[in-house]
């Protein structure tokens, strides 16, 4: 097995990359992708510690859950999840955060990388409210370099082809899976009544 240790060994093994690829880059929001964020139901945040391991996890809500405050600045609410607060946790230690926006049938995607702060008691926050509930937290994202992301991947994944979509049935519940990985005092049962409670009551 051969590594790359480099960066001139990786552009020598791929080559260089194409004038598109690298003009597309921008260093803030135009028309096109504030109306892409304006759609978007979804995204994944990427962050890291200094000097460690890196970590990416989902966002969802109603389509432009995420706030255009200018062309370099959005602003993310943090809704309530599992307590882990891994993002938030990388992030008071190292800055640097990547986003991936995704909207349903589009093969491209949108990438932004910058710098995020986490705000809290901001009027920002009260118009990201949803059923009178205002966010904890917001993670604030200065932007420092933002591109759309061809569709090779979601085309290569079949993504948005329901004829490649499983059947539920042919992948355990979660519940399932924590009572076989777990040992707790809890049934697969158990657990998957409590994840339906929470989705239902717990979500904002």
């Amino acid at each position: 097995m051969a590594t790359i240790e480099t960066a001139e060994a990786l552009r020598a093994h791929f080559g260089p990359a194409s004038v598109l690829a690298l003009k597309k880059q921008m260093r803030g929001l135009d028309k096109h992708a504030r109306h892409f964020i304006s759609l978007s139901p979804f995204l994944c945040i990427a962050t890291s510690v200094k000097n460690g391991l890196a970590d990416n996890t989902p966002r969802g809500d109603a389509p432009g859950f995420v706030a255009v405050l200018d062309d370099e600045t959005l602003l993310i609410p943090e809704r309530p999840g599992n307590n882990r607060l891994d993002t938030l946790s990388n992030l008071i230690e190292n800055p640097a955060i990547g986003l991936l926006f995704m909207l349903p049938l589009i093969r491209e995607t949108y990438r932004v990388n910058g710098t995020a702060t986490i705000i809290v008691d901001d009027p920002r926050l009260e118009d990201l409210a949803v059923n009178g509930r205002v966010p904890a937290a917001g993670i604030l994202v200065k932007i420092s370099e933002c591109y759309f992301h061809c569709g090779k991947a979601l085309l290569r994944s079949h993504l948005w082809n329901p004829d490649t979509w499983i059947d539920k049935s042919d992948f355990p519940t979660l519940g399932e899976i924590m009572a076989d990985q777990l040992s707790i005092d809890q049934t697969a049962a158990e657990i998957d009544v409590n994840l339906e409670n929470a989705y239902k009551t717990k979500l904002y």
